[in-house]
């Protein structure tokens, strides 16, 4: 017992640790408050549509004009990145993410807003997003040492679920007391949050890019970097699938919640926190479960126990069964995404880490959608815990056929995990 705890104690300090580096502190706690309005507004977004419309397709379809562009503009966001200095495109792309989110407010507050007009702002606001989350993304190696990457991952990861947890539960509050413009100007005013902690940063000047290649030369050499180096283009593969398949979940909670078990904002809110809080819990536990037994066995681990979890959640015979069982689903979702993350950032070449990472997140921002306007209308036919049950099956068969057909996919995410 004595052994075990120091090692304890050493274990959760690794997972802290990113938070002793001034750079990397200013951009969580900053960006927390930026997920807590991101969430009341994205909260707010699904249970309008699923009160209007009564629909799940609907649902995925705003849903999917929000994360689509986010992949498509990705590259040329990464494009960018590598060229530009990071931290002046990320206050370019951060004010304006703050300008759509104010009109949204407007929009609500004038009650001249409809499920058509939410898809087009929020469609808006994901392609700046797309242009700039690459920069961000790209930016994290610089805030902290090597060793402390991972740890890093895995706590923007718990910082975006702290949003969840807590930017749910404030927009179910402005929702309750009718007014969905609320939780739209609380997003807006999260950016300005975020635009203060970017100019306080003390960054080293981006170097000068190593070439002078045009735009769409440097997208296509990013591209040709991304599949040629074998980590990369497994975790991308891998990724690929967990998307289509698994993580649609996400943007159909709204109707889980309206359709599925006849609900109201209370309970899109409770399912959306819940999910945030085993985000959070699996955040903190990653790095120290990483340590002891290895990153791609907890990576792999994940996978298992994401496709269970979600059956769990999908057949949940109540509200608060299903609340219980997404909590499960949301720590297996994160240590999934943090295991996969981590790959790509390890082994990107420096000078091109924007770009290579722009493709990893171009195939989460693209078929994320696609997978959720598929489910969507499929669970209007058949069920939504049919579909969400079955989707973790999908992934499981699917990989599995993977092993089979190409095991080298396995071994390469292998490699530069325990490296």
């Amino acid at each position: 017992m004595t052994e075990d705890a120091p090692s304890a104690k050493r274990g959760w300090r690794t997972s802290l640790a990113p938070l002793g580096h001034r750079n990397y502190a200013l951009v969580w706690w900053a960006g927390l408050i930026s997920n807590v309005g991101t969430w009341m507004e994205t909260v707010a977004v699904g249970d309008l549509v699923a009160l209007r419309t009564d629909q799940a397709g609907w649902t995925a379809l705003v849903a999917a004009a929000g994360f689509l562009p986010m992949g498509l503009l990705g590259p040329i966001g990464g494009a960018l990145a590598d060229r530009l200095d990071r931290r002046r495109l990320l206050l370019a792309m951060t004010a304006v993410q703050m300008v759509a989110a104010a009109v949204l407010a407007a929009l609500a507050a004038a009650d001249e807003i409809s499920p058509g007009l939410l898809a087009v702002v929020v469609f808006v606001a994901g392609c700046v997003a797309g242009l700039g989350f690459p920069a961000y993304s790209a930016m994290l190696p610089d805030l902290v040492p090597p060793e402390d990457l991972l740890a890093a991952m895995s706590l923007s990861q718990a910082q975006w679920n702290m949003g969840r947890v807590v930017g749910p539960a404030l927009a179910g509050i402005a929702i309750g007391l009718g007014s969905y413009a609320t939780a739209f100007a609380v997003n807006a005013a999260s950016f300005a949050v975020m635009l203060v902690a970017l100019r306080a940063l003390r960054l080293r000047p981006s170097p000068p890019p190593a070439d002078d290649d045009p735009l769409w030369t440097r997208i296509r050499v990013g591209a040709v970097t991304a599949w040629s180096v074998p980590g990369v283009r497994s975790a991308i593969v891998f990724i690929s699938i967990v998307a289509l398949t698994a993580s649609p979940f996400i943007a159909l909670v709204p109707a889980m919640a309206r359709v599925h078990f006849d609900g109201d904002a209370s309970l899109t809110a409770r399912l959306v926190t819940a999910q945030g809080i085993g985000a959070v819990l699996g955040a903190l536990a990653l790095p120290v479960l990483a340590e002891r037994f290895g990153r791609y066995r907890m990576l792999m681990v994940g996978l298992g126990a994401l496709a269970l979890f979600l059956a769990g959640y999908g057949m949940a015979p109540s509200p608060l069964v299903a609340t219980v069982a997404i909590v499960a689903v949301g720590a297996a979702y994160m240590s999934v995404l943090s295991g996969i993350g981590t790959v790509v950032q390890m082994r990107a070449p420096v000078a091109m880490r924007a770009r290579v990472l722009s493709f990893y997140f171009l195939a989460l921002g693209v078929l994320y959608p696609i997978g959720a306007t598929l489910q969507g209308p499929l669970a209007d036919r058949v069920g939504m815990g049919v579909v969400t049950a079955l989707s973790g099956v999908v992934m499981v068969v699917v990989l599995g056929v993977v092993r089979v057909v190409s095991p080298g996919r396995f071994s390469a995410l292998d490699d530069p995990i325990e490296a």
